[in-house]
């Protein structure tokens, strides 16, 4: 699911910078790696044959997995500054009337020995969680920020999608295979942006803009939609904090839409093999949107009812701060996604995700979700015409209440950040009026519910003894506690 983007300024030892570090290690969220795992992940980083090696034997190896020589390829990885695992590197060429993007991504499987303690790790960590002020990361930093990073002017081990595009940006052939590959830049969106604004973009980048036009034209075509989300910036300034936002450029977005073609590549692969996980999302229930429409109507936003979701999410302006809080609230759209899998041909009833309206797989992001590793050991194998890997195939059924477990972990932790920011913003207001929109109303307790706050726009839990709440319609509140130390908020009809 797409995640919210926060960052947050202050002194270190200011009380929201305590609170966010205090969550880093609340119940529940993983500490440090054990010694095994560390030692382990050491041997690995030095020599990374070895995993692959004890998976199939050095002889069925070379067989199995061979690699090219893809160093001649002048890869480039997009991400923002202070990013430090890079799992995926891209190039973008002409190819005839239509283009060629090579897409590669960390092979982790190259550095991870089925079974042993690295594995066991990421099984018990299964996705890599995500706080304002620093990461809990899914695998040990001397491989998910080194030996399996596609750093820059490092020869790496990848895992590269090759597809080809026609002149609309429809895919008419997928390679697949392991790779060596040496990344030439690690780039920023915004100068990236700025090239391709001031037509000085050399032609990888300059098709960034272009194929990823193409794509968003596919995907509005599918009925998809994907989310701009952007970053929430909370600043303090002397003893306050206020909210902005940052809207990423356009390029960043479609950076994006580029992943969405292994995904989708990856989904047909496993369903025609037979055998697969994929990224399924059903279509929202009618409740789900009625709280968004209950969301937009908070923040003044005109949804009449002949507009589809879709629609409406493409006409908004990410510039404009209630559109900016609006777009953070559709991530709650996404919230019923989960993995599934199926093998000897027994395809399951649901294999599209609802957003991308397509089967979808998650393939691209191993070094932060366990699943991809699963996933892409799958498409090689569906690639080269064999049997996916017998580790892979033990591992598969328990794959989707992991994941499901990672990502409740994931969503708390975001929820128990955003419950601590929405709170420092407001701790100087105690008693203050707002107005509001009831957007939830707990149906054994009506008297308890959610509101959504015009201005700032912060979504918060109501009480109103004895008297139920009035869902769907707007409400004076007034704000009774916020704490950014407990994360608590709390607030009362006015």
């Amino acid at each position: 699911m797409s995640r919210r983007r926060i960052r947050v300024t202050g002194a270190p030892g200011a009380p929201l910078r305590a609170a966010l570090a205090a969550l880093r290690t609340a119940p529940g969220v993983p500490g440090g790696f054990p010694p095994e795992v560390l030692a382990e992940a050491e041997r690995a980083a030095r020599d990374p044959a070895l995993p692959l090696a004890a998976l199939a034997g050095l002889e069925a190896l070379a067989a199995r997995a061979p690699r090219e020589d893809a160093t001649d390829v002048p890869f480039f990885t997009l991400t923002r500054p202070g990013a430090t695992t890079l799992g995926r590197a891209v190039h973008l060429s002409r190819r005839g009337t239509g283009h060629r993007v090579r897409y590669a991504v960390a092979d982790v499987a190259a550095f991870v020995v089925p079974s042993g303690p690295v594995d066991a790790e990421t099984h018990r960590r299964v996705i890599t969680l995500c706080f304002p002020d620093g990461n809990v990361p899914l695998h040990p930093a001397v491989l998910g920020e080194g030996a399996a990073s596609l750093l820059p002017g490092r020869t790496r081990p990848a895992v590269l999608w090759t597809l080809d595009l026609d002149a609309d940006g429809r895919v008419l052939a997928v390679d697949l295979r392991r790779a060596l590959v040496r990344s030439r830049a690690r780039l920023a969106p915004a100068e990236v942006q700025h090239a391709i604004d001031a037509g000085t973009a050399e032609e990888p980048l300059a098709l960034l803009a272009e194929v990823g036009r193409l794509c968003e034209g596919l995907e509005a075509e599918r009925g998809g939609i994907s989310l701009t989300l952007p970053e929430q910036e909370i600043a303090a300034y002397g003893s306050e904090y206020r909210v902005a936002y940052r809207v990423p450029p356009a390029v960043e977005r479609r950076y994006a839409q580029l992943s969405l073609l292994p995904g989708m590549a990856a989904a047909e692969l496993m369903l025609r093999q037979g055998t697969g996980v994929l990224r399924t999302l059903p279509a929202a229930p009618d409740g789900a949107v009625g709280r968004l429409r209950r969301t937009a109507h908070a923040l003044r936003i005109d949804w009449p009812h002949h507009v589809s979701y879709a629609d409406l999410v493409r006409s908004l302006d990410p510039h404009r701060p209630p559109h900016a809080a609006f777009l953070q609230e559709c991530t709650t759209l996404l919230r019923g996604a989960g993995h599934t899998v199926f093998r000897d041909g027994r395809l399951p009833e649901l294999t599209t995700h609802a957003a991308v309206a397509a089967p979808y797989a998650h393939c691209t992001a191993p070094l932060h979700r366990l699943a991809d590793r699963y996933a892409t050991e799958i498409c090689l194998a569906a690639a080269a015409g064999q049997d996916p890997p017998d580790w892979v195939l033990a591992a598969l059924d328990a794959l989707p209440a992991e994941m499901a477990e990672g990502t409740r972990r994931a969503d708390a932790a975001e929820q128990d950040c955003l419950r601590a920011l929405e709170a420092a913003l407001l701790a100087d207001r105690t008693g203050d009026v707002f107005d509001a929109c009831v957007i939830d109303v707990e149906e054994r307790h009506p008297t308890t519910g959610t509101v959504q706050l015009t201005s700032p726009p912060v979504v918060a839990p109501v009480e109103s003894p004895g008297t139920p709440l009035p869902l769907g319609e707007d409400l004076r509140v007034r704000l009774t506690r916020a704490d950014p130390v407990t994360a608590t908020l709390r607030f009362t009809p006015a």
